[in-house]
């Protein structure tokens, strides 16, 4: 039997404050029906004043780990918020979670995060570098949204959602099957966030408005959204030998319900075995697919044994689709973790205490 990586735990966080479309409509022009119609979306999740993306990791993190009942050997963070530009966010997650000196690593993918963050994960505990890595997606994308833009400030919400997986074999219920990845950076200014970086720093005097915050292009977007998800499904379904209407879980990034339903009917998976819960929590970026994950596992929807296929699109241009046998799992959920006290730049006093090579004489 082949080895491979095996999912053996889920959890999810998700901010207890919840801002409605007629929310939204108080300050926008919009409303509840046009939000609805358009994007499927009737609520999200915002985070409260504070609370940053490495809390609600690990939370999420946190109850993955309790949910597969193993502790984890490598941490991969799938975020579009990092807590800050430097350094990256997973290290202080893994600490956090009590996971000192494993390796620990941000996954800059956007919308397609989780599903290369799993695909990279796959890929270690084949090669034998870790046994039991912990994939989480999460984000506090309220942070980079424009709130006077109609057109981003209704479709996304903050969130997190983590799956930790084990080395096990091919056979199993919850192997990893097949992960298939792609890109397209010719396309990298339909999905940005201008400044911030080398091209244009954060700091640089005069950054226009529409630079700061997140902006895409929405209808070449929905374009390429459809294509690229429709193409790396079929791609990962022909490597696992499995036919659309043998799949039992559809779930794609939760992104546009009318995106999800295209590529749906373009490979012609059945109503009944598509997944999400975009209404309810809206478009979570990298956390969108174990948050729905979760919510159907939780309802009995998606069940052990079920073929599974995740698809996701995103900025970069970026996309991925995973083919998984759906494991027997119970997913747990806790609330955001406070943030840490300020802490000293110094690791610890033991840390301090090695001597440092002496000056070259």
């Amino acid at each position: 039997m082949s080895e491979c990586a095996v999912i053996c735990g889920l959890g999810t966080c998700l901010p207890e404050r919840i801002v409605t479309n007629e929310d939204l409509a108080a300050s926008l022009d919009t409303s509840d029906e046009w939000i609805r119609t358009r994007t499927g979306i009737h609520r999200r999740r915002m985070v409260a004043p504070g609370t940053s993306t490495s809390d609600l990791a690990v939370s999420a993190g946190q109850a993955a780990l309790v949910s597969g009942g193993q502790i984890a050997d490598f941490v991969l963070l799938a975020t579009t918020t990092p807590d800050r530009p430097c350094p990256a966010t997973a290290p202080e997650v893994a600490h956090r979670l009590g996971l000192d000196e494993v390796p620990a690593v941000d996954v800059a993918a956007v919308c397609s995060g989780f599903v290369y963050a799993l695909g990279l994960a796959e890929a270690l505990v084949r090669a034998g570098a870790c046994h039991q890595p912990l994939v989480i997606g999460a984000e506090v994308y309220t942070s980079i949204i424009d709130p006077q833009d109609r057109n981003t400030a209704v479709i996304f919400g903050d969130g997190a959602g983590a799956m930790l997986l084990r080395r096990g074999h091919r056979e199993e219920p919850g192997a990893i099957r097949a992960v298939e990845l792609g890109s397209a950076g010719a396309g990298s200014g339909l999905i940005t966030v201008a400044a911030g970086g080398s091209r244009i720093p954060g700091h640089a005097q005069e950054v226009p408005r529409e630079q700061r915050y997140f902006r895409m292009e929405g209808p070449e977007v929905y374009r390429q959204a459809v294509v690229r998800m429709t193409s790396s499904t079929r791609s990962v379904l022909d490597r696992v030998g499995w036919s659309p209407s043998t799949v039992q879980a559809f779930i794609g990034h939760q992104a546009n319900q009318r995106i999800l339903n295209s590529v749906a009917d373009r490979l012609g998976i059945d109503a009944r075995y598509r997944f999400g819960n975009i209404a309810e929590v809206g478009n979570t970026a990298a956390a969108s697919i174990p948050l729905a994950l979760a919510d159907a596992a939780a309802s009995g929807r998606i069940r052990p044994g079920s073929r599974t296929v995740l698809t996701a699109f995103g900025g970069g241009l970026t996309w991925g689709s995973a083919a998984v046998t759906w494991p027997d799992v119970v997913p747990k959920c806790l609330p955001p973790e406070s943030p840490p006290a300020f802490r000293s730049s110094r690791v610890d006093r033991q840390a301090d205490a090695v001597p440092t090579d002496p000056a070259p004489r």
